[in-house]
């Protein structure tokens, strides 16, 4: 068995309104900000190749009064992260030990990737990475698994593809991957127990 993990909810506990809490005096306006401007739908598109750059020019030519909260959003990416899950970087400590071929599976700007596997020592246990803002390309689209199964000479019905979002589930399992559905993290040392 062969493992592919997500990292966003399963080993980065990260949210826009961590950072934003501190900027924005106003409940609702920070709602707003998060849920129409800045929102999943704006940052996939990073996730996806888009530079920082023309994201960034791009909204404020849409809502130009908000033009300095959009320009902290990636200059604080890091600091959107609550913490990481211990029990998920146990979890893979334990796998490698024991031998197990561990991936990453991840939608992630490129650009705000760089020098996490310095500030975050345990991504350099994982045996290889694919980030979505590099290849240009978005989980749940078929072909990044397509790619993780080519790159990392995985076969589907002997790898367990952990992630939190049910989207990117549904895609792996039509490719035959055994999965994860990973909501709560406490819960993951129990869940990958059940393949080795």
């Amino acid at each position: 068995m062969k493992f592919l993990f997500d990292l966003g909810g399963i080993f980065f506990d990260w949210d826009p309104n961590h950072f934003y809490k501190k900027i924005f005096k106003n409940d609702d306006e920070r709602e707003y900000f998060i849920k129409n401007i800045c929102n999943d739908e704006w940052n996939i598109k990073q996730d996806a190749g888009r530079l920082i750059k023309d994201a960034e020019k791009e909204l404020i030519v849409k809502f130009p009064d908000y033009k300095n909260q959009i320009k902290l959003y990636y200059k604080n990416h890091r600091k959107m992260f609550r913490g990481i899950f211990n029990n998920s970087i146990d979890v893979l400590k334990f796998l490698k030990e024991k031998k197990y071929e561990c991936y990453v599976l991840s939608n992630w700007s490129w650009e705000t990737f760089q020098n996490m596997e310095n500030d975050y020592p345990f991504l350099k246990l994982f045996d290889g990475l694919i980030i979505s803002g590099k290849e240009k390309i978005v989980k749940p689209n078929k072909e990044i698994y397509l790619l993780a199964i080519k790159r990392f000479n995985l076969k589907a019905k002997e790898t367990v593809f952990i992630d939190d979002r049910i989207e990117n589930i549904i895609a792996a399992k039509k490719l035959g991957f055994k999965t994860i559905h990973l909501i709560n993290p406490e819960l993951i040392e129990n869940e990958i127990k059940k393949f080795v």
